[in-house]
């Protein structure tokens, strides 16, 4: 088996000319972010400049989109269906980023329809409540109930055993995937088929790479992390409670895992740590790391975000067909 944390992996000069490219571009673009106040009014500006940012766009919501509110015994869960083209041969609940407090599932609508018609995958996606208006437990609960009535309702709805219930998610939404796929597991036994864990938060109490590129402006760093994560738990009591952080949880049982970063992110402790803990308590785990990327890198035309697509791609399939 060849080595996960081998130093190549992790040296910049291996990135592509397109990858520096782009880094340059975001560093030269995006304003850098500074010290404030977790308030619904900031987040409500950062959800006005998440939405102007070009960086961020990810297309027009698609036409083919089937919007429900699924029943939850407090209120109902809005999500975003995608149906195959084909006979579905899974279901994949994806769970969108925007740590916590900004985006929302139709800025993924064109990853998730190409998912559904290439793989044969039935996708919902979910419009989480967000943080601060909504703070924890509000975004896992939201995404607990989704993923129980997929569970429920996969082969009524998608002719899909539930055994072969996917999850997955990038940024906060890998966070929220790690977070749903334990609750499933320790709350109602139930071991979904696996979690495409993509440049996740895993421990709200900080990790040591939050702080290594403060000096530079790469979409995330230590400030903006505090400040997402004080909307999100306000508590800070709770911050390694293993409901908030996954770090700490017990993680045996847990369904097999992608595990992908990039070594320019703010967050790539948070991707190591938990990895590690993974196969440590026994799971199957695959860790892909790509040299000098960014937060969000996969959304961009480079040859690292091809080759982390392709690699999400290939998992849900060789999950699929395991289950």
């Amino acid at each position: 088996m060849s080595n996960p944390f081998d130093p190549q992996r992790f040296d910049e000069a291996n990135a592509s000319s397109k990858m520096r490219a782009l880094v340059d571009l975001i560093e030269k673009s995006m304003p850098a972010a500074t010290p404030q106040p977790a308030s619904v009014e900031s987040a409500q500006e950062a959800r006005r400049n998440f939405d102007e940012q070009s960086a961020f766009s990810m297309g027009e919501p698609s036409d083919r989109a089937e919007e429900r509110a699924l029943p939850n015994a407090n209120h109902p869960v809005p999500v975003r269906i995608f149906r195959p083209k084909k006979r579905a041969r899974g279901a994949l609940l994806h769970l969108h980023g925007g740590g916590w407090v900004v985006g929302r599932a139709s800025m993924n609508d064109a990853q998730n329809q190409r998912r559904a018609d290439e793989l044969s995958l039935a996708v919902v996606s979910v419009d989480y409540r967000l943080a601060p208006e909504h703070p924890y437990p509000a975004a896992p609960d939201d995404c607990e109930a989704a993923a129980l009535w997929l569970v429920e309702n996969a082969t009524s709805e998608f002719g899909v055993p539930p055994e072969k219930v996917l999850i997955g998610g990038e940024s906060a939404g890998g966070h929220l995937s790690a977070v749903t796929m334990l609750r499933m597991l320790r709350r109602h036994g139930v071991q979904l088929s696996g979690a495409n864990l993509a440049y996740g938060i895993y421990d709200l109490s900080g990790v040591p790479s939050h702080d290594a590129f403060d000096d530079r402006n790469l979409i995330l760093n230590s400030h903006s992390i505090r400040w997402f994560t004080e909307c999100f738990v306000p508590d800070g009591a709770l911050l390694r409670d293993p409901d908030v952080s996954p770090l700490y949880a017990d993680l045996v049982g847990a369904p097999p895992a992608l595990f992908t970063v990039g070594t320019l992110d703010p967050l790539l402790d948070h991707t190591l740590f938990l990895y590690a803990r993974w196969v440590a308590a026994g799971n199957p785990a695959e860790l892909q790391v790509y040299p000098g990327a960014p937060h969000g890198f996969d959304l961009f035309p480079t040859r690292e975000g091809e080759q982390a697509t392709k690699a999400i791609d290939a998992f849900y399939d060789r999950c699929i067909n395991a289950a």
